[in-house]
């Protein structure tokens, strides 16, 4: 039997030990499976409790059991849920039993998912979404997650792959005819006004949506500067724990060290490099080319001095990255009189500047309320985010760039607008996951946690 047609069972809900664990059976054994370890099966979408049973007989636990067969039910395909208790040998028991039938095999991560997606029970930007919500972190990620998985991408698509369509029917026809006059002409000309219609809609989602596919990995900010002027101690503060080693000698921070934000919603990596400077310690040598790298892919670099101003291009950050000035140790300003001591948030050369006191806390909230308008302004407008991934926002740009090549070919002939057309549908049901996309499913579906 191929392993797509055979029955596959995994745990559904989180790890062991827990009050309850579900385990879920999908595929044709389904029903026989859950008939022969509960010595029955209770009817569609109705809990019963029961003691399951091994094959040998031996008793395996008390457990509530469902049936949901097929197409009704999440897969697609018959499906038995057994919740039993949460403890690891009842698992292991559970397993154990399901492993001795013939055809009956532990799942593959995303396999159940990608049966429902197989099945016509989801697109694949709903499947993509559903791996999203699982993985939410911050409420803006859950917000953006649920959005797509009510189809909200997929639906537009599927509008758009239909009217793409239609367009094409109508310049085809026109070839057909192109014996018949001025039947082309009258073909040509509303399908052109729906292809440029389509096009300024797809490039309008791409020109609102900001950079909504960043949102499941986050916004990288980078704490950058000389050695000890206070990065790592910032960063603790960020964090509301220790997390980095702070300490009056330089080059104590070697590697990168990086904390996880929750910033109204929005998820933000905050990371601490070693200190910038010429150093003959090949270790901390390693340290600076890191802390160098990582300035370069940051979205957003603090370059933390204390004393002097210092200079945005000091950072050697990209030119489109954002450098914000941290002045730490205003306090020790303060305490010997210096009229450039003072906090909040002010100019230097084009750049923000802060000043602060990591030590003491101040500066550190207009710092971090800064922080979260930028990260509100990077992420654009939360309201029902379309694109959620990287892949989504290259095909729409693809089905775009087709449709306008569509527009610029048709003074040359029917075919080559026809051609592009085809090109752009194609496009859309990569996107849908409905056409070529074997080798784009195997990657996605891999990334799933086992279970769903």
């Amino acid at each position: 039997m191929h392993p797509r047609e055979q029955t596959i069972f995994a745990l559904s809900s989180g790890r062991p030990p827990s009050a309850i664990s579900i385990v879920r059976v999908s595929g044709p054994l389904a029903r026989d499976a859950l008939k022969a370890l509960a010595g029955r099966v209770p009817e569609p979408r109705m809990a019963i409790r029961t003691l399951l049973r091994a094959r040998t007989g031996q008793p395996i636990d008390e457990a509530i059991v469902l049936y949901f067969p097929g197409p009704a039910s999440a897969t697609g395909e018959d499906v038995a849920e057994f919740h039993i208790h949460g403890g690891r040998a009842v698992q292991a028991a559970l397993f154990g039993a399901l492993s001795n039938f013939e055809n009956i095999r532990a799942a593959e991560p995303g396999e159940f998912t990608r049966r429902a997606f197989e099945n016509g029970k989801l697109d694949l930007t709903e499947a993509e979404a559903l791996d999203d919500l699982i993985r939410a972190d911050t409420e803006a990620q859950r917000r953006q997650a649920l959005h797509q998985l009510q189809g909200l991408l997929g639906e537009k698509a599927r509008d758009w792959r239909k009217r793409i369509i239609e367009a094409q029917a109508l310049i085809e026809a026109g070839i057909d005819f192109a014996d018949e006059g001025d039947v082309p002409a009258e073909l040509m000309a509303p399908a052109l006004r729906t292809i440029e219609a389509l096009s300024g809609e797809i490039r309008q989602t791409l020109a609102t949506q900001g950079r909504s596919e960043r949102l499941r990995d986050g916004m990288k900010v980078a704490i950058s500067g000389p050695p000890n002027v206070g990065k790592s101690t910032l960063i603790n503060l960020l964090a509301r724990r220790e997390v980095a080693i702070v300490s009056p000698h330089a080059g104590t921070t070697r590697d990168i060290i990086e904390v996880h934000l929750d910033l109204d919603g929005y998820p933000v990596t905050v990371i601490d490099t070693a200190g910038i400077r010429d150093t003959n310690d090949p270790i901390e040598q390693e340290g600076v080319r890191r802390a160098r790298l990582r300035a370069e892919e940051a979205d957003l670099v603090l370059w933390m001095t204390e004393g002097g101003e210092g200079r945005a291009e000091e950072v050697g950050a990209p030119a489109d990255t954002a450098v914000w000035l941290v002045r730490n140790k205003i306090d020790l300003e303060s305490a010997k009189g210096s009229s450039m001591s003072g906090e909040g948030s002010q100019s230097a050369g084009g750049a923000r500047l802060f000043r602060i006191s990591a030590r003491r806390g101040d500066g550190i909230w207009e710092l971090i309320a800064a922080l979260t308008d930028f990260v509100r302004n990077f992420f654009g407008s939360r309201e029902e985010a379309l694109i959620g991934r990287e892949r989504q926002r290259k095909l729409l740009q693809e089905t775009a760039d087709a449709l306008q090549r569509s527009v610029l070919a048709a003074s040359a002939g029917e075919e080559l607008a026809a051609e592009e057309l085809r090109a752009a549908s194609q496009s859309l049901g990569r996107l849908l996951g409905r056409v070529d996309v074997e080798d784009i499913l195997d990657a996605i579906f891999k990334e799933f946690c086992i279970g769903k």
